[in-house]
This record gives C-alpha cells, sequence and structure tokens, in this order.
C-alpha cells in the first residue's frame, strides 16, 4: 500500500494520460529502426524521461490551474483532482512542476550534446506549453485547441523528433507516423472533454466538447480512432501491420459507439483509450519485427 501523499503525487500524475509520453518514443524509435537500422539505447532513455516529464509538468499544472479557474470542483465526475480536494496544496504542485521542468531540462541538456540546436526549437516550446495548456495568455485548452496541441506535440513533433535524435534526419514517413499517433493521443483528450463537458461550460472552458457539442465531438472522436489504421496503408501498405492493427481499431470502434452516450461518458473509456495507442504502436512493433 503506498503511502497517502504518494497516492495524491501519483493521482496527479494521471497515469492513464503518461502513455501519450511513452508510445511516440517507441514508436520513433521502431521507425527508425525500421527505415536506418539504427537504435541508440541511451538516446530512447533519455528521450523517454524527458517526454515524461513534460507530460507529468503538464498535469500538475493542469490540476493546481483548472482549480484556481473553477474548471475542477470536488464534485466533478472524472477522477479525482488533488489540489481542488485539498490532497496537495497548490504550493505543492508547483514545487512539483518546478522538479519536472528542471528534469526535462536536463535530458534536454543531454540531447542538445547529441543533435545540437534542433533540440532547443523542439525543447523550449515544449517546456512553455506544458504551463501555456492551461495557464498564460492563451491557454490552449481553454480555447478549444487541445486536441490540435495533441496531434502537433504529443504526435508529430514526438515522433519525427524521435527519429531525428535516432537518425539525424527527418524522413517523411514519421510524418505520417506523428498523424498516426498524434491522432490516437488526441483522442485521450477529446473523451475526457467530452466527460468533463458540463463542468467545463460553467467554468467557461472552451473545449471543443463545449463549443461544437457531443454529437460533433463523438464523431471526431470515431475518426480519430480508425484513421491511424487507415494511414498505415498509405504508410505500408496492406501489410501485416495493417492487418493486425484494423481489426483492433475496430473493436475500440464498437467500445467507443457503445460508451459515448449523449449524456456523457465513463472514465473507463480513457483507460481504453490508453491501451488502444498502446496495441496500435504494439502492433507496429509485431508487424515489423515478422517482416525483417
Amino acid at each position: 500500500m503506498l503511502p497517502e501523499s504518494a497516492k495524491a503525487w501519483l493521482m496527479a500524475s494521471r497515469p492513464k494520460t503518461l502513455p501519450a509520453a511513452i508510445v511516440p518514443v517507441w514508436a520513433g524509435c521502431l521507425m527508425a529502426w525500421d527505415l536506418e537500422r539504427l537504435f541508440d539505447a541511451k538516446l530512447a532513455i533519455v528521450t523517454v524521461l524527458g517526454a515524461l516529464f513534460i507530460q507529468i509538468a503538464t498535469n500538475f499544472f493542469n490540476d493546481v490551474i483548472d482549480a484556481r479557474k473553477g474548471a475542477d470542483t470536488a464534485a466533478r465526475i472524472g477522477p479525482k483532482r488533488v489540489t481542488v480536494t485539498g490532497l496537495l496544496s497548490p504550493r505543492a504542485v508547483y514545487a512539483g512542476v518546478l522538479l519536472m521542468l528542471l528534469l526535462a531540462s536536463g535530458c534536454g541538456l543531454l540531447l542538445f550534446q547529441e543533435r545540437g540546436w534542433a533540440i532547443v526549437a523542439i525543447g523550449i516550446p515544449s517546456l512553455y506549453l506544458s504551463y501555456g495548456y492551461t495557464g498564460g495568455f492563451f491557454p490552449l485548452a481553454y480555447r478549444g485547441v487541445g486536441e490540435l496541441f495533441v496531434i502537433l506535440f504529443f504526435g508529430l513533433v514526438a515522433v519525427m523528433g524521435t527519429i531525428f535524435i535516432q537518425t539525424s534526419h527527418w524522413p517523411m514517413e514519421g510524418f505520417v507516423l506523428g498523424l498516426q499517433v498524434g491522432f490516437l493521443s488526441a483522442v485521450l483528450i477529446a473523451v475526457n472533454n467530452y466527460r468533463d463537458l458540463e463542468e467545463d461550460r460553467v467554468a467557461h472552458k472552451m473545449t471543443l466538447a463545449v463549443r461544437l457539442g457531443r454529437p460533433v465531438v463523438r464523431v471526431m472522436i470515431l475518426a480519430m480512432t480508425i484513421a491511424p489504421s487507415l494511414l498505415v496503408l498509405a504508410l505500408d501498405g496492406p501489410s501485416l501491420w495493417f492487418l493486425i492493427s484494423f481489426p483492433l481499431a475496430l473493436v475500440f470502434l464498437l467500445l467507443e459507439i457503445k460508451l459515448l452516450k449523449p449524456t456523457g461518458v465513463s472514465s473507463v473509456l480513457l483507460g481504453l483509450s490508453a491501451l488502444h495507442l498502446i496495441l496500435f504502436v504494439f502492433s507496429q512493433n509485431l508487424g515489423m519485427a515478422l517482416t525483417w
């Protein structure tokens, strides 16, 4: 059993969202090996740690800023938030943010020594947007562009950046793979916002779900669930990867059709969406391994 304080920090890190940090690095490393037979384990570990630290910092910022703005309340439907429930003080959460950003910066420095100024161009916006997602003069989550942010940074930037770190190149295949991973990562945000629509509307958090309504966002979630497997055809043709990933996508599509109700959705779908992201890249891994 974890001590209560450890449970609170684990809750604040939002474990169900962390695959969005790990999976792009995994996918990018697979692509780097498939294209150029290059893999540096040290660089891969530093990359995934840096991505995790930024993701956790983003989640900590989200917890404390949403509590301050009233977007999270003690009566929320989803998982408990540590600031609004008093499990951790705002000061403690901000201290956690600082630690995560320092650790992420340390990882960035190591990568900078290997790959130069491109790491700075990726790293500085990523560090800022861990705050800018919910804070600052244009908080992305409050302006309805959270899903776009995830596609760009947890898809395109994370996947293509990983491939660059491994190979020093920016292949076009990495762009397609970044879109695939980005879409499935954005499903996590879209499901979360679908669930929290009523609370977000009261707090004037203008997510896409608040702006467009649940019916439109439901279609968007379904589209982003199936699109990555269809894009396998563009990237790899009717390959083993497609034959594995497409039936998986259909299973998760059917689950979403059942669970995305007009009145909301259970938090269980968030975990299922994270599982789909993991299984999609596992199917990439398996498909590539069986054809090498």
